[in-house]
């Protein structure tokens, strides 16, 4: 079963992770705009026998609002099937004693209530997006530099991302210039991480070779997948970009046209 290839392996699946952002939906002004086939495909899955789960780096907005947002774009997902960066934060900073300094999207702070953000002796970046000024980049940079043992957590490390109106920059380019402003390593919660990943594995109840990821970011979704045993398929749909189908260190176990296409590749095979 190991050597089975795309779609063939769709025969033995009992599980499918979704990224949301650039496989459902790209994002933009207002809720976005929905992906041809996408709400359609994931009504299909949700009536197939296959467990389904989405796996998000989405940091610009609480699960809450995130899941109400892809409601009004038709899809029917719970806050319970959506696995994002934020609440695994918590859980991390919980279990340590950690206080964050938050470099975060306003709308992402209520994720946090539950943590004591005083005199803070670690820093929380995620896609901030306007909110990465010079002047917020420089307090997370000094709370860092003035710990004995500075912590950086990055919600995800993605490079860039889609919007409708174009490409944009991702919290992974900011990560990288405090880890060397400050001689650091971040520890990313997100996408591409195994704990993360593993999360949702944990959740489904089952094991790696069981779940296919897709996605549309070749390193972090498919490479992400992959590296933790799952098969990963790459949509030529959000942030895909020609070249990844020619990256020199990730190789899709498949690349389809857009989420509606792997779907009915997937249910195909297991008629």
């Amino acid at each position: 079963m190991a050597d089975m290839k795309w779609p063939d392996c769709a025969k033995s699946l009992k599980g499918v992770i979704l990224d949301m952002c650039g496989v459902l939906y790209d994002s933009g002004e207002g809720d976005g705009v929905v992906i041809s086939g996408s709400a359609e495909a994931v009504r299909k899955l949700k009536t197939s026998d296959l467990q389904l789960r989405f796996c998000t780096n989405e940091t610009q907005a609480s699960r809450d609002k995130f899941v109400a947002k892809l409601g009004r774009l038709g899809f029917d997902i719970s806050v319970p099937e959506v696995f994002s960066p934020a609440p695994a934060a918590v859980a991390v900073l919980k279990e340590r004693g950690l206080r964050p300094h938050l470099l975060v999207y306003d709308a992402l702070l209520p994720e946090f209530d539950t943590v004591d953000r005083n005199n803070p002796n670690c820093v929380v970046i995620g896609d901030a997006a306007e909110k990465f000024t010079y002047e917020n980049l420089n307090d997370a940079f000094r709370v860092l530099m003035g710990l004995e043992k500075p912590t950086l957590f990055s919600l995800g490390q993605g490079r860039y991302y889609k919007e409708t109106d174009g490409l944009k920059l991702d919290v992974g380019v900011y990560m990288a210039a405090l880890e060397y402003a400050c001689d650091l390593k971040a520890e990313v919660i997100g996408k591409p991480s195994p704990m993360f990943f593993q999360s949702v594995l944990n959740d489904m109840g089952l094991q790696p070779h069981e779940v296919l990821m897709i996605g549309d970011d070749l390193v972090n979704d498919v490479g992400g997948a992959q590296h933790c045993g799952m098969r990963g398929v790459q949509v030529r749909t959000g942030k895909y970009r020609p070249s990844d189908e020619r990256h020199p260190t990730v190789t899709a176990d498949g690349t389809v046209d857009n989420l509606a296409q792997a779907v009915d590749m997937i249910l195909n095979q297991r008629i």
